[in-house]
């Protein structure tokens, strides 16, 4: 066989072991030591195995992860969700929907700081469901708000898949952390516009509140959450004042997030040893599937389809954004069934070099490709947020859950129309940078 089939053999090997549940990590490493067998040998493929997993772990550029997470578990464990709940509520809540207006900007920011949609989705759905039930909101408004605004974690920085997406591509990681702020704010106000408009046209979704909170009282709510803005502040304001590297911004971060959770003793030893449980694990779990990554990488050179794809797209007499409309379309179908990670890994190789060959921008598309990915979150039949806020609200029915987050996938298309119309919404910031 020639290493052009071998490599597209072995995508379609990912892709099988992926429906059959075997894990992101383990499906890659499988599948790369096969195909470089078949094409350069077992000697070749074992000393891959060997090096790659050492020369993955020990790249310093990693660094930026574990201390990210570390932040975001460490101010999780403090229960700052409650308090951030509150702040937005107390300053929209009174607002006609304001209780799922609160709900996105409050799952916006828990979600930047947890950096994990489940754990974002979960612990919004339990502050947040609740109260919409005491003003009789709708159910289907209700959880749509929360599942909406899990999503928003992977724009918002610190975001740990645009991280990992500048480490697989080579993309600035600084760059790409501020290239997801407006976009992160354009897809709020788009959600906020969306539950008006259904507010709007059904008003018994969301009755009114009667009661608003006075100034003193909103500025109050403030002092609670101060350590996560002014951690936002100096770790992602560094970065992009270029004082700070993205692996400097981390530390301070994860150590100024430390240091606010002994002072305000809200972090006891039983929370601070699950906090850091928690970040090995998920470390680990990320730290396995860039290793597999890697290896995959390395294999798909070998099988020359990069290079070969590459000059196919860029020989085709199309308008690059006909190719690109094509590429998202088949990413969003994808979404639908593969995690949005594993999709990531097994495409970026493949598709990174085409879109640069196209002329896009490599940050651009990174936060274009990580929005259309995300939709899978919302839609059939993974629709892992759906699944969450089940798990959370079991009297909810699926079909209602489902039926209720249409207009918000709705909403994220059209974010990502404006994106492409308007590219300089996301390459804005990176530029001012340099």
């Amino acid at each position: 066989m020639s290493p052009e089939l071998i490599g597209f053999l072995g995508i379609i090997a990912i892709l099988i072991l992926f429906f059959l549940k075997i894990p992101v990590a383990i499906s890659l490493i499988i599948v790369s030591l096969l195909g470089t067998t078949l094409i350069r040998g077992w000697d070749v493929a074992f000393a891959q195995l060997g090096r790659t997993p050492f020369d993955t772990s020990s790249n310093y550029s990693l660094s930026v992860i574990p201390l990210f997470i570390l932040m975001g578990m460490i101010l999780s464990y403090t229960g700052i969700g409650k308090d951030l709940y509150r702040m937005v509520d107390s300053w929209v809540g009174h607002l006609r929907g304001g209780l799922a207006m609160a709900t996105i900007g409050t799952a916006a920011i828990f979600s930047s700081i947890s950096g994990s949609l489940n754990a974002t989705t979960a612990t919004v759905a339990k502050i947040a469901l609740p109260e919409m039930e005491k003003y009789n909101y709708k159910k289907g408004l209700s959880t749509s708000s929360v599942a909406a605004g899990g999503t928003l974690g992977i724009l918002i920085p610190p975001s740990v898949i645009l991280i990992l997406y500048g480490i697989l591509t080579r993309e600035p990681i600084g760059a790409l952390l501020i290239s997801g702020i407006i976009p992160g704010i354009l897809q709020i106000i788009i959600f906020i516009i969306t539950i008006y408009i259904l507010v709007r046209k059904d008003s018994s979704i969301a009755p009114p509140r009667e009661g608003k909170a006075s100034n003193s009282e909103k500025l109050s709510t403030l002092k609670n959450i101060w350590p996560f803005i002014g951690l936002f502040i100096v770790s992602i304001g560094g970065i992009y004042l270029g004082v700070f590297t993205p692996t400097e911004a981390a530390g301070i971060g994860a150590f100024g997030a430390l240091l606010f959770a002994f002072i305000s003793r809200k972090l006891t030893w039983q929370r601070l040893k699950d906090s850091l449980n928690e970040s090995v694990r998920l470390t680990a779990f990320i730290f396995f599937i860039l290793i597999g990554a890697n290896l995959f990488g390395q294999f798909l050179a070998m099988s020359r389809i990069p290079v070969m794809l590459t000059t196919y797209v860029g020989n085709l007499d199309l308008n690059p954004y006909i190719i690109l409309v094509g590429i998202l379309v088949v990413l969003l179908v994808l979404g639908c069934f593969i995690e949005s990670l594993a999709l990531i890994v097994i495409t970026l190789p493949i598709l990174h070099p085409i879109i640069t060959e196209l002329g896009f921008n490599g940050i651009w598309f990174g936060v274009i490709m990580i929005m259309v990915i995300n939709i899978g979150a919302l839609t059939p039949p993974l629709g892992i947020s759906v699944y969450v806020i089940k798990g959370v609200a079991r009297d909810i029915p699926l079909q209602t859950i489902f039926r209720g987050v249409v207009p918000m996938i709705i909403a994220m298309l059209v974010c990502v129309a404006i994106l492409i119309i308007f590219p300089q919404i996301v390459t804005v910031l990176p530029d001012l940078m340099n």
